[in-house]
């Protein structure tokens, strides 16, 4: 692929996304959003966050791993009782993070 198509390609998905987000921003209070609709982009960002998570937590080398030898899964699931207990996103980055080092230097 030439250097001059894979430039159009980037060019293109980044004014779509721009396109995408600005219609939000400059159509807000022109028009009228359904409830149901405001109501359901309130989970976007927590199903968002978890597509992004969730396959670093569950997959290894392209496979499944629930095993108690997943020290991210373990991790994870330290960071989300971290959070559960204190609502603080610095606490839970912090013991997360702590928790996978500890789990991947014991593993």
């Amino acid at each position: 692929m030439s250097d001059l198509v894979l430039l159009a390609v980037f060019v293109g998905a980044g004014l779509a996304t721009f396109l995408i987000r600005l219609s939000f921003i400059a159509l807000e209070g022109r028009v009228r959003l359904p409830s149901w609709f405001r109501t359901s982009l309130q989970f976007v960002p927590p199903a968002m966050l978890s597509a992004l998570i969730a396959p670093d937590l569950l997959m290894r080398d392209g496979h499944l791993d629930l095993s108690p030898g997943n020290a991210r899964l373990l991790a994870g699931a330290v960071a989300i009782l971290i959070a559960a207990r204190t609502r603080s996103i610095g606490w839970t980055i912090a013991g997360g993070m702590a928790a996978l080092a500890a789990l991947e230097y014991l593993l």
